[in-house]
């Protein structure tokens, strides 16, 4: 079994907010992670959990210190597990540039050097980490949600591997990061030239490629979002997939709002409730 490091340990609400670290074999490098366990789940008892994947040059700090979702995950009894958005430190492959490398990975497997020696996020994310959590902790179901670039992951693995997960949702997504500005840099890093293999790791590709999988997703897309507004989101082609594959989505536009963890806060309840609503379905 994996060997955890907890690195801080807070009381927050009814419930623990952690922070562990341990050894990846998938990245090659140390991972950390926070971790909300309400006081149900420290008593031993089987919780629902829902796994954040933050965005772009983020780590579990901005959505642990920032979201607000401890009073809600502590009254409903729901663990909140953040991971890291990459492998990260001195001797970890990074880029000038903020939208490749170093909390940037995309939760992909990169295919070319320097980078798929430790930038294997998808593989780390579904497989050693999901297995991890399972292991650890008194996991008895897990949704997938996250922003940005995590709100891409969580689609994209949420549609890729359902078996593993039973609910999914996001805020403000990158829905075709193969044809946004950033992602065209990160991808190009990644996988080479290649863009129809670029294709292959967009959100809204896994969801055209799986179908139906889940009762209902739902995404939240700020309308004063800059990010929207240049183009590099798509939530429009995100709806036009769900159609063609009749998969139910609620996509709300919210007047107003940003791309920033002020949206976060405002919606991130509703996000929880939807995860909590299929966990209870699920059983």
């Amino acid at each position: 079994m994996t060997t955890l490091t907890l690195q801080s340990d807070n009381r927050c609400f009814d419930g623990q907010q952690r922070y562990y670290s341990h050894d990846s074999k998938m990245t090659n490098t140390e991972m950390t992670f926070s971790i909300y366990l309400p006081d149900k789940a420290l008593a031993g008892d089987y919780c629902p959990a829902i796994l954040y994947l933050s965005g772009l040059t983020c780590s579990p700090d901005n959505v642990t210190q920032k979201a607000h979702f401890q009073q809600l995950c502590s009254e409903l009894g729901i663990i909140f597990i953040a991971p890291d958005t990459s492998p990260k430190g001195d001797d970890v492959p990074d880029d000038e540039r903020m939208y490749v490398g170093q909390a940037a990975s995309y939760y992909v497997d990169a295919k070319l050097e320097p980078w798929a020696k430790q930038y294997n996020m998808q593989s780390y994310i579904v497989d050693e980490f999901y297995d991890l959590i399972r292991n650890q902790f008194p996991v008895s179901s897990i949704g997938i949600m996250g922003h940005s670039m995590g709100g891409h992951g969580a689609l994209m693995l949420g549609f890729t591997f359902p078996s593993k997960f039973v609910s999914v949702s996001a805020i403000a997504p990158v829905c075709t990061a193969s044809e946004s500005e950033w992602g065209k840099a990160a991808y190009k890093a990644y996988f080479g030239e290649d863009q129809s293999l670029w294709a292959q790791y967009d959100a809204t590709t896994a969801i055209k490629k799986a179908g139906k999988k889940y009762p209902l997703i739902l995404v939240d897309q700020g309308g004063a979002d800059e990010h929207y507004a240049a183009g590099n989101l798509n939530p429009e082609q995100l709806r036009e997939v769900c159609a063609d594959v009749g998969q139910p989505l609620t996509l709300r536009y919210h007047a107003g709002f940003d791309h920033s963890y002020y949206f976060i806060q405002t919606v991130i309840s509703e996000h929880i409730l939807h995860h909590d609503k299929a966990a209870l379905i699920h059983g």
